[in-house]
C-alpha cells in the first residue's frame, strides 16, 4: 500500500482523512460500548433472578478449606457453593481440583454462577522468578513484562486467572519485611514496572487468550509506610507526600487497565483502608476511573475492630459502604450484611454495585461463556515449568545481581584449581526461591552445589561444608519456632562446632572461598519485620573465620530487603548480592560467578550504614541546614554524629566486570516551553575486557517551587548492552510531564523556572547541567 504524505493535500483532501478517522474511531467505540452493553444486560437478567443472599454470597472470597483432605463433593467448601455463598476461592493449586469445585458451581448452585479462582503468584508459579524487589534491580521493563507473562501462562495453565500482584508500595524503611515484594524506594521506576507487570499479566486488558489472568494492584495504599517498618502497622502523612511519593505506581497499575485492587491493612488519614471511603471511592473510583472490583487483604474487614472501628456488624457495614467489593477470608460480609440491609445501615443498591463488579470481573474473563476455560487438564504439562521458561528465568535472574564489591577483581572466579563452597544454602531447593513462592515445586529444582558441579565439570575440584545453621546461637529458639509455625512443617538445623571446623578446614585448603550467607528466606517477607538487619550472629562467625584463614572469600548474599553490611563490605573482598534468585538460583549464580555472564543489577533501594539511618532514600527533601555533599558531621547542620548521612550503597549503584566511561552530557537547549522538549545525551563508553551492560540513569532537581521539591527525582533510564570497546549514544527526551508534580491544592502541575539535569551510573555519581522552563506566553 502506498504511503499517504499529509502534506500538500488538498483541504479536501484533509478532510476525508479527519473524516475516516473519526469512522474508524466510532465504529472502535461503537463495539466496546455494544460490548459493555451485552455484559450490561447479560448481568441486569443474572440479577434479577439473584436473592440478596447469593449477592453477598459474590462478595466471598473463601480459603481452600478441606479440598486438600478430602473429596471435593464431600468438602464444606462445596456445600457452601451450592448454597451460594462463595464468589471465589483462594490459595487451591491444581487444575483438576478446581475443575471439580468448578463443576460445583455450575451444575449444582442455583443459578450456576462460575467460581474465581485466585492465588498469590507473586514473581513466578512453579517456574519461580528472583523476588520482585531483585527483578526491579535488572531495571528491565521488556523482561519484566515476559516474567509477568510466564507466570500468566504457568498459573492460568493449572487452573487459576487471577493474582494478587503486582504489589506496588514505595519502601523506604528495609526493616519491613515486605519489601521483598516491591520495586523499591523509587516512585518513577516503581509506576513503570507496575504498568509493565500489568500487561504481562493481562495481555490486551480484553482477556481473550486462556493464558492471561487477571491482576491485582496491592496494597491500596500506603501499606510500604509502616510505622517503625512494622508490619500491619500505622501508616501516616500529609496528602501531599502521599500524592508525590506513594500514589503514582498505584495510578499507573490503573491506567494500564488492572483488573483489580487490593485494600491495605493500614489506617489512612485515621481510617483502616478497607473501610476507607475516600481511599476506595472518591480517589480511586471517582477521580482515577477505577471501574474493576475491590478486595480486602486477608481477614482485613474482620481485623477494623481491633483498630477501634466497632463490631463485626459495624466494621462490614463500613467496609461495604466505602466501596471495598469483596471480603477476604473473614467472613464478615456472609454473617452480618443482611441483618444490616434490614436495619438500614446498608442499602441493598449498594450490595447491587459490589455484586455486579465481581460479576463483571467473571464475565470479562470469560467464565460465564465458559466457565472450565482454565480447567484444560492437559495444560499443565506442556506449559508448567518448562525448558524455555526456565532459561528465561536463569537469564533474569543473572540481571537482578548487583556486585557490591569486586577488590583486585576476585570475579569472576577461574574455572581451574579448588573451590571451597561454604554455608547452609548449598544444598537447599526451597529458601533458594524467597518468600512467597507458594506454587514452588521444590523437588525440581537444582541445587547450588549441583549446579556448579555442571558448570565446572573436571576442571574445579569443588569442597563444601554447610559450616553453620541460618541462625544459631541467642536468638535460635525464638526464630525456631517461628520458622517452623510459619513454614509448615520446616525442620530446623542448627549448626554445629563439628561443621565450622570443617568449612574453615576445607576453607584452608582450597584457591579461593565462596561463602553463600544471609537471610533465612522466612526473614524476609510478610509478617518478617527485623530490628535488626546485620548477618545472623552464627553466620557471621563462621565468615570471620573464613577470613582468617588468609584465602580470597567471596560473599554471595542471599537477602529480601537492603541489609546493614557495613563490617562486611571493610573486610571481605568481593560481595555480590543475589536476593533470592528464584528457582534457578544454582545455574544463575554459577552463570555469574564464573564469568559466563557479567553482572548487570543496579539497586533499587539505598542500602543504610546501620538501622539508626531508616528510612533512607535518595530522592529527600532538602533541609533548611544542609550538610555539605561529602562532608561527614558539622554543628547545627542536618547530620549525625557517628556516621555521614550517605548510603552504604545508593540508589541506582551497581558493580561490573568491565569498566564504563560516561562522556560529557549535552543538551539541545538550555531552555523549553511546556509544549517543548530538551534532548539529553551521552555517550558511553565500554573501557574493560569484557561485553557486559549498563543502566544509564537521568535525575532531575526542580530548583525553586511552590512546595519543597527533592534534592534529586529519577526521570529515565535506559539498559543498554556494549561489547568491549564499543561506544553508544544514549539520549532522553526532557518533557514537561517529566517535570510536573503535585502542588499544595494537590493540582498536578509544572511551573516554570529553573532545573537541574544530572546524568550518570548511580544517583551519586552524575554529572549536572542546568535548563530553563518558560511560561507559554
Amino acid at each position: 500500500m502506498k504511503e499517504i504524505k499529509i502534506k500538500g493535500m488538498n483541504i479536501l483532501q484533509k478532510i476525508i482523512i479527519v473524516l475516516l478517522a473519526g469512522f474508524l474511531c466510532g465504529e472502535t467505540l461503537s463495539a466496546a460500548s455494544s460490548s459493555d452493553t451485552k455484559m450490561d444486560r447479560f448481568i441486569d437478567e443474572l440479577m434479577s433472578k439473584m436473592t440478596l443472599h447469593e449477592k453477598i454470597g459474590q462478595l466471598n472470597l473463601c480459603g481452600a478449606g478441606d479440598v486438600y483432605t478430602g473429596p471435593v463433593v464431600r468438602s464444606n467448601i462445596a456445600e457452601r457453593i451450592r448454597k451460594g455463598e462463595v464468589g471465589g476461592i483462594l490459595s487451591l493449586k491444581g487444575v483438576s481440583y478446581i475443575r471439580s469445585i468448578q463443576e460445583v458451581a455450575v451444575k449444582e448452585s442455583r443459578l450456576g454462577i462460575p467460581v474465581i479462582f485466585g492465588k498469590d503468584v507473586i514473581h513466578g508459579y512453579e517456574t519461580v522468578f528472583p523476588i520482585p524487589l531483585g527483578v526491579s534491580c535488572s531495571w528491565d521493563l521488556e523482561k519484566i513484562e515476559k516474567s509477568a507473562r510466564i507466570a500468566a501462562i504457568e498459573a492460568s495453565a493449572d487452573g487459576i486467572c487471577w493474582t494478587y500482584s503486582p504489589m506496588v508500595d514505595i519502601c523506604r524503611d528495609a526493616r519491613w519485611g515486605r519489601m521483598s515484594e516491591g520495586s523499591g524506594e523509587d516512585v518513577f521506576l516503581g509506576s513503570r514496572i507496575a504498568e509493565a507487570m500489568v500487561k504481562g499479566y493481562q495481555g490486551d486488558n480484553t482477556y481473550r487468550r486462556k493464558d492471561e489472568v487477571m491482576a491485582c494492584v496491592k496494597h491500596f495504599a500506603l501499606y510500604g509506610a509502616s510505622d517503625a517498618g512494622r508490619d500491619y502497622n500505622t501508616a501516616d502523612m500529609s496528602r501531599l507526600r502521599m500524592y508525590n511519593e506513594y500514589m503514582p505506581p498505584y495510578k499507573a497499575a490503573i491506567d494500564a487497565g488492572v483488573g483489580s485492587v487490593m485494600s491495605a491493612f493500614n489506617v489512612v488519614d485515621g481510617i483502616p483502608a478497607t473501610g476507607n471511603k475516600w481511599l476506595l471511592t472518591e480517589l480511586l473510583r471517582n477521580d482515577w476511573g477505577f471501574d474493576g472490583f475491590v478486595v480486602s487483604d486477608a481477614s482485613s474487614v474482620q481485623e477494623m475492630c481491633a483498630h477501634g472501628m466497632g463490631n463485626t456488624q459495624e466494621v462490614a457495614a463500613l467496609a461495604v459502604n466505602a466501596g471495598l467489593d469483596m471480603d477476604l477470608g473473614s467472613e464478615a460480609f456472609m454473617r452480618t450484611l443482611e441483618k444490616s440491609v434490614a436495619e438500614g445501615r446498608v442499602s441493598e443498591e449498594q450490595i447491587n454495585k459490589a455484586c455486579r463488579r465481581i460479576l463483571e470481573a467473571k464475565y470479562k474473563l470469560g467464565l460465564f461463556k465458559d466457565p472450565y476455560k482454565y480447567c484444560d487438564v492437559s495444560r499443565p504439562d506442556k506449559e508448567v515449568y518448562i525448558q524455555k521458561h526456565r532459561d528465561f528465568a536463569r537469564q533474569l535472574a543473572t540481571e537482578t545481581f548487583v556486585l557490591m564489591k569486586n577488590e583486585n577483581q576476585l570475579l569472576p572466579l577461574k574455572k581451574e584449581g579448588k573451590v571451597a563452597l561454604i554455608g547452609p544454602f548449598l544444598n537447599d531447593r526451597k529458601e533458594i526461591q524467597g518468600t512467597w513462592s507458594p506454587s514452588g515445586a521444590n523437588e525440581k529444582y537444582t541445587t547450588i552445589l549441583e549446579a556448579f558441579r555442571k558448570t565446572v565439570g573436571e576442571k574445579v575440584e569443588l569442597l563444601y561444608a554447610r559450616g553453620c545453621g541460618f541462625e544459631d546461637g541467642a536468638n535460635e529458639e525464638q526464630i525456631q519456632n517461628y520458622l517452623r509455625d510459619k513454614g509448615k512443617g520446616f525442620k530446623w538445623q542448627p549448626g554445629t562446632p563439628e561443621e565450622a571446623d570443617e568449612a574453615v578446614r576445607i576453607a584452608g585448603e582450597s584457591d579461593v572461598v565462596v561463602a553463600f550467607l544471609g537471610e533465612h528466606e522466612m526473614m524476609s517477607g510478610e509478617s518478617s519485620s527485623r530490628s535488626e538487619l546485620t548477618l545472623p550472629a552464627s553466620q557471621r562467625a563462621l565468615l570471620e573465620r573464613l577470613l582468617k584463614t588468609g584465602k580470597p572469600v567471596v560473599l554471595v548474599y542471599f537477602m529480601g530487603r537492603p541489609v546493614v553490611m557495613d563490617w562486611e563490605t571493610e573486610h571481605v573482598p568481593a560481595i555480590l548480592n543475589v536476593w533470592f534468585p528464584g528457582s534457578e538460583a544454582g545455574d544463575a549464580i554459577a552463570d555469574v560467578l564464573f564469568g559466563d555472564v557479567n553482572p548487570s543489577g543496579k539497586l533499587t533501594a539505598s542500602f543504610p550504614r546501620n538501622v539508626g539511618q531508616i528510612p533512607i532514600h535518595y530522592d529527600e527533601l532538602p533541609t533548611g541546614r544542609p550538610l555539605a555533599e561529602g562532608s561527614k558531621f558539622v554543628k547545627f547542620t542536618s547530620a549525625y554524629l557517628d556516621v555521614p548521612n550517605t548510603p552504604l550503597y545508593p540508589f541506582g549503584y551497581g558493580l561490573s566486570y568491565t569498566t564504563y566511561e560516561y562522556s560529557p552530557m549535552t543538551l539541545s537547549a538550555d531552555r523549553m516551553t511546556e509544549q517543548g522538549n530538551i534532548q539529553v545525551s551521552v555517550t558511553v563508553k565500554n573501557t574493560g575486557d569484557c561485553d557486559g551492560d549498563e543502566i544509564v540513569q537521568l535525575y532531575i532537581r526542580d530548583l525553586v517551587g511552590s512546595v519543597s521539591r527533592p534534592l534529586k527525582q529519577l526521570k529515565g533510564f535506559q539498559r543498554i548492552h556494549l561489547k568491549k570497546g564499543e561506544s553508544k549514544k544514549v539520549t532522553f527526551t526532557l518533557t514537561s510531564e517529566l517535570l510536573k508534580f503535585y502542588n499544595s491544592e494537590l493540582q498536578y502541575v509544572c511551573e516554570p523556572g529553573d532545573f537541574e539535569v544530572m546524568v550518570g551510573p548511580d544517583s551519586q555519581r552524575v554529572e549536572r547541567r542546568r535548563f530553563t522552563l518558560s511560561a507559554n506566553n
